[in-house]
């Protein structure tokens, strides 16, 4: 059978399904990674990664007849895609296939953040309500939505938001032609511009902390940051900051810098929605990103052309 290098934690019905056909050798769990590899390195022609791990170009490198690296994911910034297309290996994700449902978590956030639908369930679960009515919340109708790359995804999310009569704006780095919506310069002048800034662009070192200091200081006070695309586009550090001293009103927030670790000041607001890295994570969608990582594979070791390659970066 086909050797395969195990980089991340994939689901087990997947890893079930593909020991049938390959072998799979465990990197991640491995006691001894480096006597592991010393000891199949050679034999290993595909790597599985995943959205937050993958390989870097050390490992792609050290792996002389690696061939493909198949991602179980629609993001591939843990991947070192360069050193792999430098190599001509192919590098594989899962777009498409999760478009919806991350579109919906971000949606969900949208209409809570503002509603403070959050708040409010932990407002009637602590017995508070015994003793008055919470605060009000804003009504999104009207609102102004900034998002932050206007690719699948957050096509995806305008077109739900014009259903709730929300305003859309966008900032993307590459050129998208004539577009029903409003397109600034600068992510700047998108927040400034903005009620709501959504970020949906990839990660990676590109977009690193792209969400700054002064992004944030100008969606201002009574702007909400709702972010289900990658911790590292956000400044942590600085909206935390943001939010302790009221510069922002709020967030919605699905991934963060050093996943599953959440920061305790996070953890402790009131004004914070907080998931666990959910956004694709319902049973049809996994099924959906598992049977596109075995077809990949599938159709390059048949020698056929794989169905989603990542853009070539070279």
């Amino acid at each position: 059978m086909i050797d395969l290098l195990l980089v991340a934690q994939l689901p087990p019905f997947l890893m079930q399904e593909l020991e049938k056909t390959y072998t799979v050798h465990d990197f991640i769990n491995s006691k001894d990674p480096e006597k592991l590899l010393s000891e199949v390195g050679p034999r290993i022609r595909g790597i599985l990664a995943g959205g937050t791990k993958g390989p870097n170009a050390n490992l792609i490198n050290r792996l002389e007849n690696l061939e493909i690296i198949a991602s179980f994911s629609v993001g591939y910034d843990a991947t070192d895609v360069l050193a792999a297309q430098e190599r001509g290996v192919i590098v594989t994700h899962t777009p498409e296939v999760l478009t919806g449902d991350v579109a919906d978590l971000a949606m969900t956030f949208i209409l809570m953040a503002p509603r403070r639908i959050g708040e409010s369930e932990r407002f009637l679960r602590s017995g508070k309500w015994m003793q008055g009515r919470m605060d009000l919340g804003t009504t999104v109708r009207g609102m102004r939505l900034g998002i932050l790359g206007l690719g699948r995804i957050g096509r995806a999310v305008a077109r739900r938001a014009e259903v709730f009569g929300l305003n859309i704006g966008y900032f993307d780095i590459l050129p998208l032609g004539d577009l029903q919506y409003r397109s600034y310069p600068t992510l700047h002048d998108l927040a400034e511009a903005s009620d709501i800034l959504l970020v949906t662009c990839q990660g990676g070192d590109t977009t690193r902390n792209l969400v700054d200091g002064p992004v944030l200081d100008a969606l201002g006070p009574d702007g909400f940051l709702i972010n289900t695309a990658r911790g590292s586009i956000v400044d942590q550090p600085a909206l935390v900051t943001a939010l302790q001293e009221n510069r922002i009103a709020g967030a919605a927030l699905d991934v963060f810098h050093a996943e599953p670790e959440v920061p305790a000041e996070l953890l402790a607001m009131e004004n914070v929605i907080l998931t666990p890295h959910i956004a694709s994570s319902t049973h049809e969608t996994r099924r959906a990103m598992a049977d596109l990582v075995k077809d990949n594979l599938k159709a390059h070791f048949d020698g056929k052309a794989v169905l989603t390659a990542v853009p070539p970066l070279l």
